[in-house]
């Protein structure tokens, strides 16, 4: 797996602050949130390339 381009300051703790004034939940939120849809996006791509036609041969299917 490679990393893609995500302009990531200090990492996934975030224990102080790099520049001075802490991030804002919703900043952090934001970010974790932007990084998560990243990865999401390109496991999918992977996913949709890997399975091909095996569409619903009967793996995660998630009936509520």
């Amino acid at each position: 797996m490679s990393e893609e381009s995500v302009p990531q300051q200090g990492g996934a703790g975030g224990a102080g602050g790099a520049s001075g004034q802490p991030k804002g939940l919703l900043q952090q939120m934001e970010e974790l949130m932007a990084a998560l849809n990243a990865d999401l996006s390109a496991l999918d791509a992977d996913l949709q390339s890997t399975s091909g036609t095996r569409r619903g041969a009967g793996g995660a299917e998630d009936g509520g």
